[in-house]
């Protein structure tokens, strides 16, 4: 049974096509024969990656899903022998959501043998409020497991009351729902911050990286970065516990 990966959040700039990459080198490192599909009908970032496969889709027509590009891209996931992981935008993410629980898309790749795995990421700050709101509006509308990426860039995520998100409402209350926690941590801006900004900035995988001719201790701390995101990741895409 082959993953198929949908990150689907209402709030821009978070990080969105930075986890579907991440999502694609994880599958590609467990030899899942990945491919990517971007549909963020605004940002085509995931598909400036040379070194993954990926074919960008438009599903926007006219503010509304074009129903023909999504059974186009259903096929596509039904049709691949490997992994799949879908780019939504910010700005489609009501419409699919809608679409997706109007027509029972996501049940009809599980029936196709597919573990359908929902990606939502929580920010800190002032993206709080609106990130929150959207993991809630994809519990509610959708039926399969979520994967919660806590992306600290702006610090650590707690609610009002300094309670962290695996000891929050939300989370106690969904537990069934959660397939996994996923953190991007907080790490130095001058250092960690600007490395992995010239990496994205130069549409590059962690892997390119080390392979390249990039300095040292550029390398030593991309790769403290990988590793502590794939230690968590590769169990939840080989649903290990």
């Amino acid at each position: 049974m082959y993953n198929s990966h949908h990150v689907l959040q209402g709030k821009g700039g978070i990080g969105k096509s930075f986890v579907a990459s991440l999502l694609e080198q994880a599958e590609a490192a467990l030899n899942n024969n990945p491919l990517g599909i971007d549909s963020d009908p605004v940002n085509k970032t995931l598909s400036r990656h040379k070194a993954m496969n990926v074919r960008p889709l438009d599903i926007m027509e006219n503010n509304k899903i074009n129903s023909r590009a999504f059974d186009d891209m259903v096929e596509w996931i039904y049709q691949h022998q490997g992994a799949t992981v879908v780019d939504n935008g910010a700005t489609s993410f009501i419409p699919a959501t809608a679409y997706i629980a109007e027509t029972g898309a996501l049940d009809v790749l599980a029936s196709m043998r597919r573990r359908v795995l929902l990606h939502s990421i929580l920010m800190a700050g002032q993206e709080q409020d609106d990130t929150v709101d959207g993991l809630k509006a994809l519990i509610a509308s959708t039926s399969a497991p979520i994967v919660v990426w806590l992306n600290e860039r702006n610090g650590p995520l707690v609610d009002s009351h300094g309670t962290p998100f695996h000891e929050s409402d939300i989370y106690k209350l969904n537990r069934d729902r959660i397939a996994g926690i996923v953190t991007i941590h907080q790490r130095d801006a001058q250092c960690f911050g600007e490395d992995i900004r010239q990496m994205t900035t130069q549409n590059l995988t962690f892997a390119e990286v080390q392979a390249g001719d990039w300095p040292f201790m550029p390398k030593h701390r991309l790769s403290q970065v990988w590793n502590s995101i794939f230690s968590q990741l590769a169990p939840i895409l080989k649903n290990e516990g």
